[in-house]
C-alpha cells in the first residue's frame, strides 16, 4: 500500500500518504540532550557523558516509533476500506475521505507544523502532536459511522502534521554530525519494516475480528503505542528550538487549505451527485485560489520575509522540475494503490488477509530497490536511475494489466507476484533519491523549507489522486449493479486506471529530464 520504505531522505514517501523524511528539517546548531536549551551566549556546553548519550537514544527510539506509528497507520487503513464500506455502508465519496482526508489535512499543516516547532520548541509540538493522533485514532476507533470516521480521519491527519515534522528536527538537535549518518541508516530500517508490516498488520487484525471488533482495532492498536509515546517522550525527549525561526503564515495556510478543498471536493462528491454546476466552478475557482495564494506570497516575503512558501526556490529549474514530478507522482500513487484494493477485495472477492500477503513482494522489492538505488546506483548514474524507475513501473503496470485481462477473475496471488515485484523495484528506485535530487542545487539556506514543501506536495498529490478516484475507477462502473454483474466491473474500472497511472509515469519520465543528471552536495550551486 501507499507510503513505504526509501532510505532517509525520502523515508515517508513510499506510502503515499504521509512521510516524516522529507519533512522541513531546519538547520540548527547542536543540543545537549539533557537540560535547557542555551541562549546564544550561553557558553559551549560541557562534553556528553553516558548517561546523556543513553537518554538521546531513548528520545531516537521515541520519535523513530511515532513515525512508524503515523507510516503503519496509512498502509492499515488501505488494506481495510473494502471492510470499513462493508460494515457501515460508507458512500464512494466517504471511501475517498477516510484516505483524502488525512493526506489533505497533513499536507496542509506539515509546513506550518514544522514552524510552530521552531517557535515554541520541538518537543512540546511533538508531545501535542503524538497526544492528537492518539486522541483522533481513539475517535476512529469508536467512529459509529462513517461521517464520524471522516472528520476524525481529518483530525489524525492534522495532528499528525504536527508531530511527524519533529521528528527529524529532533534528531538533527539531538545527535552531532557524525552520528547522524547511523541514525538515518536506522531511520531507513524502521521505515522498510513498516512499509512491509503495515499491509499484513492490518489484514491480520481485521481478518481475526478480535473482541467481535472488525476493522477498528487497526486504529485503536495506535493508543497503547501513543500513551506510551507521550510519557516516555516527556522524560527522555529535550526541548530545542530554532535559533531564528520565521514567523507563521497563517493566511497563506488558509489559501492553500481552501483551494486544495475547492479543487478535491467536487471530486470526491460529483460521481455521485452527477457532476453539478456548482462543482465545476468551485474546481475553476480554485485556479484563482492558488492564483492568489502566489500573490499573497510574493506580498509576506518583501513585507517580513517570512512565507509560507518560499517562491524563490521555483528559480532553481531542478527544484521546480522535483516538485512537479513530486506533485505528479502522488497522484498517480493515490490513484493506484486505493483501485488496487479495491480490486483486489470487491473486484474479486478476496479475503482481507489474502489482499495483504499479495502486496508483500511489492513491499520487499521497494526496500531492496531503494537501497541499491541510494548506495550503488544514483552516484554513478544519476537521473537515468530515477528515469529507469519510471519505466519499470510502466512496465509492471503493462504486465499487470496484460494479466488481468488474461486470467480475468481467476487470476492469483502468485500471478500477481511478477508485476508488483516490478512496479516495487522501479518505486525504490524513484523515492529513495529523489528528495535529495530535487534539493541537491537549492541554496542551503533554504535547504528546510524546500523539503518541507517537497513532501507538502507529495501528499497534496495523493490526496488529489484519491479525489480522481472518482474520475478513473467509480467513473467506468455502473450505477445499481446486480451482484453478479459487481465483480467483472471492478475488474474493467481497475484496467482502465491502469492506463492512467501509466499515463501520469510518462509524464514524469519526461519531467525527469530537467532534474540534474547528477545529484551535488545542498547549496554548492545556486539557482540555473
Amino acid at each position: 500500500m501507499p507510503s513505504s520504505a526509501p532510505p532517509p531522505p525520502a523515508a515517508s514517501q513510499l506510502v503515499p500518504p504521509t512521510s516524516p523524511a522529507t519533512v522541513k528539517t531546519p538547520v540548527a546548531p547542536v543540543k545537549t540532550p539533557v537540560g535547557p536549551v542555551k541562549s546564544p551566549g550561553t557558553p559551549a556546553a560541557a562534553p556528553v557523558s553516558v548517561p546523556a548519550d543513553r537518554r538521546r537514544w531513548f528520545a531516537l527510539a521515541i520519535v523513530m516509533t511515532a513515525a512508524f506509528m503515523d507510516l503503519v497507520d496509512v498502509t492499515i487503513v488501505n488494506i481495510a476500506i473494502p471492510s470499513i464500506t462493508r460494515e457501515t455502508g460508507a458512500s464512494v465519496s466517504a471511501i475517498q475521505w477516510i484516505t483524502a482526508g488525512y493526506a489533505l489535512a497533513f499536507a496542509a499543516g506539515l509546513i506550518t507544523g514544522g514552524r510552530l516547532g521552531d517557535i515554541y520548541g520541538r518537543k512540546r509540538l511533538f508531545l501535542i502532536g503524538i497526544g492528537g493522533f492518539t486522541l483522533a485514532s481513539a475517535l476512529c476507533g469508536v467512529a459509529p459511522d462513517p461521517e464520524t470516521l471522516v472528520a476524525a480521519r481529518i483530525l489524525q491527519g492534522a495532528t499528525a502534521a504536527l508531530m511527524v515534522p519533529q521528528v527529524l528536527s529532533i534528531v538533527h538537535a539531538t545527535f552531532p554530525a557524525h552520528e547522524r549518518g547511523k541514525v538515518f541508516g536506522l531511520f531507513g530500517a524502521v521505515v522498510g519494516l513498516g512499509a512491509v508490516s503495515g499491509p499484513l498488520l492490518g489484514a491480520l487484525l481485521t481478518e481475526w475480528d478480535l473482541f467481535g471488533l472488525g476493522w477498528r482495532p487497526i486504529f485503536l492498536i495506535n493508543l497503547p503505542v501513543g500513551i506510551a509515546g507521550l510519557i516516555l517522550g516527556a522524560k527522555f525527549i529535550s526541548e530545542s528550538k530554532a535559533p531564528k525561526a520565521v514567523r507563521l503564515d497563517l493566511p497563506g495556510v488558509a489559501l492553500i487549505t481552501l483551494a486544495m478543498l475547492m479543487l478535491i471536493y467536487p471530486l470526491t462528491r460529483g460521481h455521485e451527485l452527477g457532476w453539478p454546476l456548482w462543482g465545476h466552478l468551485s474546481m475553476v475557482g480554485s485556479l484563482f485560489v492558488f492564483a492568489a495564494l502566489v500573490i499573497h506570497q510574493r506580498r509576506k516575503a518583501l513585507a517580513d520575509g517570512s512565507p509560507l512558501i518560499e517562491l524563490s526556490l521555483f528559480r532553481v529549474k531542478s527544484f521546480a522540475a522535483g516538485i512537479a514530478v513530486q506533485l505528479t507522482f502522488g497522484v498517480g500513487l493515490g490513484i493506484f494503490f486505493l483501485v488496487w484494493t479495491l480490486y483486489m477485495q470487491t473486484g474479486l472477492g478476496w479475503s482481507v488477509l489474502r489482499a495483504g500477503v499479495t502486496g508483500i513482494p511489492f513491499s520487499v522489492a521497494v526496500s531492496v530497490a531503494a537501497g541499491i538505488s541510494v548506495q550503488k546506483l544514483v552516484p554513478r548514474f544519476g537521473r537515468k536511475v530515477l528515469q529507469a524507475g519510471a519505466l519499470l513501473m510502466i512496465t509492471g503496470l503493462l504486465i499487470y494489466l496484460w494479466e488481468s485481462e488474461q486470467y480475468g477473475m481467476g487470476i492469483s496471488s502468485w500471478q500477481m507476484a511478477v508485476p508488483l515485484v516490478v512496479m516495487g523495484a522501479g518505486m525504490g528506485l524513484i523515492v529513495a533519491p529523489l528528495t535529495d535530487m530535487v534539493l541537491s542545487e537549492v541554496p542551503k539556506e533554504h535547504a528546510g523549507s524546500a523539503s518541507g514543501l517537497i513532501n507538502t506536495v507529495q501528499q497534496m498529490g495523493t490526496a488529489l489522486g484519491l479525489g480522481l478516484v472518482s474520475v478513473v475507477f467509480f467513473g467506468a462502473i455502473g450505477d445499481r449493479l446486480v451482484p453478479e454483474a459487481v465483480g467483472p466491473a471492478f475488474v474493467d474500472a481497475f484496467q482502465q486506471s491502469l492506463w492512467w497511472v501509466a499515463g501520469v509515469l510518462s509524464v514524469i519520465f519526461l519531467v525527469m529530464f530537467a532534474l540534474p543528471a547528477r545529484p551535488r552536495a545542498h547549496g554548492e550551486s545556486g539557482p540555473n
